[in-house]
């Protein structure tokens, strides 16, 4: 099955997609994505994945036993105060 293709309707943003997908040797479609996974990373104040997971990496070295770290940090609810 075909990807849906990505429709840039704004001339500037065209403009600048173009040059940048150029120089950078890759789509106009990844260089939307990126921008867009750096706007939403911005503005929720994530941090990228990339960046996590290589934290975790040097944190916790190659193999991660996700089960430990999530009991650990995990927390039963108090349940409502009424």
């Amino acid at each position: 099955m075909a990807e849906p293709q990505l429709s840039v309707r704004s001339a500037r943003a065209r403009d600048l997609a173009h040059p940048l997908a150029r120089r950078e040797q890759c789509t106009v479609a990844e260089v939307v994505e990126r921008a867009l996974e750096a706007y939403e990373a911005a503005q929720a104040g994530r941090e990228p994945a990339a960046s996590f997971y290589a934290r975790l990496s040097q944190s916790y070295g190659t193999d991660i036993d996700f089960e430990s770290v999530l009991r650990e940090q995990r927390q039963a609810h108090r349940g409502l105060e009424l």
